[in-house]
């Protein structure tokens, strides 16, 4: 009996483990977002709708795979150091979202070194051409990525599409 109880407690002690390692080897881009960097771009996900809202604007509906496009660039950024627009072998914003099988992007918005999702949403707000991304109401779903250096700089990219 003593046997069988060691057996279940080590049984229930080791399938979240190997449920979370199974998880993770299958995780995209997207999904594989530490938890610091989900919650950022949570945050900027809702203060950019309550800035749309006050614009005018209908709120932006998330997609996984704008959302996949985005976070690839900023992956792309904090690795190499570069702050462009121009990613990975020379890529633009309209290839990489529709290279995730999305059809109709219409703008993307990049940062770096903002500390919190206020921070990065206030400097876009106080851009005027971010500004127009973000207020453009002809714009439906959108995506971000927030992606830490090694040396902990904040990288953004936020996709938005048609």
């Amino acid at each position: 009996m003593r046997q069988l109880l060691r057996r279940l407690a080590v049984t229930a002690l080791l399938a979240p483990v190997a449920a979370l390692g199974a998880a993770t080897m299958t995780a995209t881009s997207a999904q594989a977002a530490t938890s610091p960097e989900l919650a950022l771009q949570n945050e900027i996900n809702d203060l950019v709708n309550v800035e749309r809202v006050n614009g005018g604007c209908a709120p932006l509906k998330v997609n996984a795979q704008i959302t996949e496009a985005a976070r690839e660039h900023s992956e792309y950024m904090a690795r190499t150091g570069s702050f462009s627009h121009t990613g990975k072998g020379g890529s633009r914003f309209i290839a990489r979202v529709k290279a995730t099988g999305y059809g109709q992007p219409s703008a993307e918005n990049i940062a770096w070194g903002y500390r919190d999702a206020a921070a990065v949403v206030d400097g876009w707000m106080n851009s005027p051409g971010h500004r127009a991304n973000i207020l453009n109401c002809a714009s439906k779903s959108v995506g971000v990525g927030a992606v830490f250096a090694a040396n902990g700089t904040p990288y953004y990219t936020q996709d938005f599409g048609f």
